[in-house]
């Protein structure tokens, strides 16, 4: 039988999403029997907070029921957290899982998304899945072109994606800067094509005063989608919790085929509990972030690679003449893992999670004996 004539065109050349190496695989692999310090997955090394390893521990004698499919008090929290009407917002299993429903919902074989070079890779895949051509801009600066990526726009353009901060570079665009690209595509015609925002860095950029107030301008742009995930400061990576807010006619759609249950009863507890807590989470993590940058810039102007300052928790660093898989792979057997920029098409370097003191004090040890090797 050949299983390959049932399977999509789309299918055959999709490449799947290649995750940070965790640390019991490179375990594994390498060998290695100590400690691994993780700094590929922009995770927030700190953990969750107490009451957060609380609330699971007492969602676990309940495991045994389904959660409520809706999210139910997930979502009354988010709008009042938020400002925004309960039926704005919608949780996913991680951003991941918005970004493939809005795919589903909304893109048609032949239809046009619009990507920035170097952006997250997960909004092109989504174009991909979908058999839509994948329009990318390049960077300006290493910052989204909005001006470029509004001009290559047409009629087949259905969904421009905008990561900000951007992940991999930890560059931002400015709240005028957004606000007059969709104020263009507003000018331009009834229906302008879906923007949608991934936030998932939102709480570490917002120190910037220039970072932009996305959900006021819901109401005057319905064709705005913003993403945010509790992934990253609030380090719950591993329960897979991310939402949108939008135009309630766009969350209804995506309510529509979002798989039932698709937030597990433990996530639940757990997001509820980190938004009581999260004045205190997301003071530390600041904290940890903006003292470990001040840090990992100082070593790496010593050792003397470029880098892109970052409103993110992570850095991108420029490993020429060195290629930044060269690096990853070093670096992975000193017991220390990064994340090469290949798939975003940046050969030659390499990006790092600002982590604890210890941390950062053995990846800038170790960055420093590979270099010397």
């Amino acid at each position: 039988m050949d299983i390959k004539k049932l399977v999509r065109k789309e299918i055959e050349n999709f490449q799947a999403y290649v995750p940070g190496k965790p640390i019991n695989e490179v375990k594994r692999e390498l060998g290695i029997k100590g400690n691994i310090v993780k700094l590929a997955s922009n995770e927030n090394s700190l953990g969750a907070s107490k009451k957060v390893i609380a609330a699971i521990k007492k969602a676990a004698s309940e495991v045994y029921r389904y959660p409520e499919g809706v999210s139910y008090e997930l979502r009354k929290a988010m709008a009042a957290k938020t400002g925004v009407n309960f039926n704005e917002v919608l949780f996913g299993s991680g951003s991941d899982e918005i970004i493939e429903l809005l795919g589903k919902v909304f893109l048609n074989p032949g239809d046009e998304i619009v990507v920035s070079k170097h952006a997250f890779i997960r909004y092109k895949m989504a174009g991909d899945l979908m058999g839509c051509s994948v329009v990318t801009v390049p960077m300006k600066n290493y910052t989204h072109d909005l001006p470029a990526m509004a001009a290559v726009l047409n009629v087949k353009t259905k969904m421009i994606f905008i990561a900000n901060p951007n992940n991999p570079t930890g560059t931002y665009n400015t709240g005028q800067e957004l606000e007059s690209f969709l104020e263009g595509l507003a000018k331009k015609g009834d229906t302008p094509p879906l923007v949608i925002v991934d936030e998932a860095y939102y709480e570490f950029a917002l120190i910037e005063k220039k970072y932009p107030d996305s959900v006021s301008l819901l109401k005057k742009y319905p064709n705005l989608v913003i993403l945010r995930t509790f992934s990253k400061i609030y380090a719950l990576a591993g329960l897979r919790a991310g939402y949108a807010i939008a135009n309630s006619e766009v969350i209804g759609y995506l309510d529509r085929i979002r798989p039932p249950f698709n937030i597990t009863l433990i996530t639940q507890y757990a997001v509820l509990a980190a938004l009581k807590d999260e004045k205190t989470q997301i003071k530390k993590a600041l904290k940890v972030v903006e003292n470990g940058k001040k840090y990992l810039y100082a070593e790496l102007e010593k050792i003397g690679l470029k880098y892109i300052k970052t409103v993110a928790n992570f850095i991108l660093v420029e490993s020429a003449p060195k290629k930044g898989k060269d690096v990853f792979n070093q670096l992975l057997k000193k017991g220390v893992i990064v994340r090469a920029m290949d798939e975003y098409e940046l050969p030659f370097h390499f990006r790092v999670t600002v982590g604890k003191k210890n941390e950062n004090s053995i990846f800038i040890k170790e960055l420093k004996n590979i270099l010397e090797e």
